[in-house]
């Protein structure tokens, strides 16, 4: 019975995603209340506005202040309209609510029947305010329950209250027409498909690239010639023989890619952009890529069990379409030695993008496996160019080795920033890389040996040529350790200001930006000295009063698109100026962990999930207002909240964000 109770339970909070223009399906819409209102003047800055509700019978309403962890409540949400300046006084006061005790979720429900009134008292800041907008969000239920929204205005000055359910007609009302105004902007929304398409070209690109490196290890490589063998010796003709090649290939694709969308349907597409800001999943995934790191190295070998190899391979010998399926699933497990820890890698770093960027991610990996395979199925000439097995195949996957334990790094370090713990600072973590890329020179160079190599009488061209580039790229890292900015890596190690010294050693602050008696309440100092606000409320009044635009950058600790756009772009000297002279930043960190007070905790109406950390309410306002759940995002707005020109997300072009920036800091200046 306990479990019947948590199903309803659940199917209940789960109706507000099902839309809110109809019960079910895609039917004509239905409401069961109907919402009016009043406008009633106590003084000429004093108003009380009324929303009046008429429940069709046998319905019912929510109050505003049903109890926690109860049904979907009513909510306001209070639209700033042209030149409206008001203030909320008190809470809304309700007319009388019913109380019954809910066997489903276990507390008292708060509602109405029939009819309902709500008034909410304001005081008018400035008394040219003429119109107050309101949303009302709630459900209505019976049998079952929808999700509801009104969008509500009380004209002050005509004294009367409309009511829309067209959310453009409700905007739109009151304002000034085209022709009144200098220039019409109304961006509520960014579209983001370029981007996200750049995005998945890089995840797909560089997951190839390791599909190709995982072409080169000594599980892969001597699998060509014998893949090759078996498709040589069942065709019967070369038409046959490019047919089973072009299968095989695809075949392998198929088998990756339904793994990326395994990892995506287990854990969600939303939930991994969540998992890689977890402390708990960097910590985990840190310990996997050392325990990985270490198998490449040689201490041990990460194999499935022979059994499995075994049953793929009596199906493999069942011929034609199935057999050569099975033919490529052989390959997947007998190589998962060697391209385990690739593919665990590629799947990590897409989780961190979430969406079907696992997928995607496999989808390249898997190709830059299948393509050189069916290749070499269909020309077996072409055999007579590869190199020769041998030590070098084993030194490919040594290389892998230390590559992957810096890499792992990264991930502890995403922990420490989110958790702010200051454990693996910028020195520490690159003393760490610099470490590891030392042994990773010393080995190229034939200094270090370790367990399946080969005897080395000499270094090979290529060999010297790594080596030399890893030496180079240590020299690189050293000054870092001192201050230097470090752009080519910028994002991989913890930001400047999270560091011993963030100035540089011997370095103290400078500037009257860096006088902490001038830095206001709610501000601290962000990259490069920029008075940074971390509180909302606080950055947009203090906005009003310097008279500058406001900058909304939504950010995270763990974000590394976020530390290239301060390392890269903020730091050329024409962006610092507009940062530090033109606008108001407000930076909101979508991965912050520390706690809301229990009275600001709330349940998301957008996700339907508790909000209980500073991360959680700053995602959720971010994906309310701008319905994008992304970091990178900057926003220009005015005093009002309204957008000066369309948001942007990550822009590693220096010309276009100053372009950008200076778009929306004129429209300000000209308003």
């Amino acid at each position: 019975m306990k479990f019947t109770k948590i199903i309803i339970a659940l199917v209940l909070l789960m109706i507000p995603f099902l839309g809110n223009s109809q019960v079910f399906g895609d039917g004509p819409k239905y409401d069961p209340v109907q919402w009016s209102g009043e406008v009633e003047k106590l003084s000429d800055t004093e108003y009380i506005l009324h929303y009046d509700a008429v429940i069709e019978k046998d319905w019912h309403v929510y109050s505003q202040f049903t109890p926690e962890y109860g049904p979907q409540p009513l909510r306001f949400e209070w639209i700033h309209a042209e030149n409206a300046d008001y203030a909320l006084d008190g809470k809304a006061t309700e007319s009388p609510i019913e109380k019954k005790y809910s066997e489903i979720f276990e507390v008292a429900e708060w509602y109405w029947t029939d009819s309902a009134r709500v008034s909410q008292k304001i005081r008018l800041k400035d008394q040219e305010t003429t119109l107050i907008k309101t949303i009302l969000k709630h459900q209505s239920c019976i049998d079952v329950c929808i999700n509801q929204e009104f969008y509500v205005a009380h004209d002050l000055k005509n004294n009367e209250v409309k009511v829309f359910t067209d959310y453009n007609d409700f905007l739109s009302f009151g304002n000034k027409s085209k022709s009144e105004k200098k220039e019409e902007i109304n961006y509520a929304k960014s579209d983001n498909s370029n981007q996200d398409k750049k995005g998945l070209w890089t995840i797909f690109l560089l997951a190839f690239g390791g599909g190709l490196l995982a072409l080169f290890t000594p599980c892969v490589f001597p699998m060509i010639p014998m893949t090759v063998g078996f498709f040589t010796k069942q065709s019967k003709t070369r038409a046959s023989g490019i047919r089973n090649a072009i299968i095989y290939g695809i075949s392998i694709i198929l088998i990756y890619v339904v793994l990326g969308l395994v990892v995506t349907a287990i854990f969600g597409a939303d939930a991994l952009n969540a998992l890689s800001t977890s402390v708990a999943f960097n910590l985990i995934f840190f310990v996997v890529l050392v325990i990985f790191a270490i198998s490449f190295l040689g201490a041990f070998e990460i194999v499935l069990p022979n059994s499995w190899a075994n049953k793929v391979d009596r199906q493999a010998d069942r011929g034609g379409l199935i057999g050569i399926f099975f033919m490529a699933l052989a390959l997947a497990i007998v190589s998962f030695s060697c391209t385990g820890p690739i593919v665990g890698t590629t799947l990590v770093q897409a989780a961190s993008k979430g969406g079907l960027a696992p997928a995607i991610g496999m989808l390249g990996f898997s190709s830059a496996i299948a393509i050189p395979f069916a290749l070499f199925a269909m020309f077996p000439g072409w055999l007579n160019t590869l190199p020769k097995s041998g030590g070098w195949l084993n030194s490919v996957k040594v290389v892998l080795g230390f590559l992957e334990l810096a890499l792992a790094f990264k991930f502890l370090s995403n922990a420490d920033l989110v958790l702010q713990a200051h454990w693996l600072e910028r020195e520490v973590f690159l003393a760490i890389v610099i470490a590891i890329m030392v042994g990773l020179a010393l080995y190229l160079f034939g200094k270090i040996k370790l367990p399946h190599d080969s005897e080395i009488h000499h270094i090979s061209v290529g060999r010297l040529c790594l080596g030399l580039l890893t030496t180079a790229f240590v020299v690189y890292l050293v000054p870092g350790l001192w201050g230097a900015p470090l752009k080519f890596i910028s994002g991989f190690p913890p930001p400047m200001n999270y560091s011993e010294s963030p100035y540089g050693v011997g370095s103290t602050k400078g500037g009257l930006a860096s006088d902490e008696a001038m830095i206001p309440d709610g501000a601290e100092l962000g990259p490069h000295d920029i008075l940074a606000f971390t509180d909302y409320t606080k950055g947009v009044l203090h906005a009003k009063k310097v008279n500058k635009p406001v900058l909304l950058d939504f950010t995270g600790y763990a974000c590394i698109n976020c530390r290239r756009m301060e390392e890269r772009v903020w730091s050329e000297p024409q962006i610092l100026n507009l940062l530090k002279n033109d606008v108001v930043l407000i930076s909101l960190y979508a991965d912050a962990k520390e706690n809301l007070p229990e009275n600001e905790q709330y349940v998301s109406e957008t996700t339907g999930k508790r909000v209980k950390t500073v991360g959680n309410k700053w995602s959720d306002f971010q994906i309310e207002r701008y319905k994008v759940n992304a970091q990178p995002y900057y926003v220009l707005m005015e005093h009002d909240e309204t957008n000066l020109n369309n948001p942007v997300g990550y822009t590693p072009d220096i010309e276009e964000y100053e372009t950008w920036l200076k778009e929306g800091i004129s429209r300000f200046n000209n308003n």
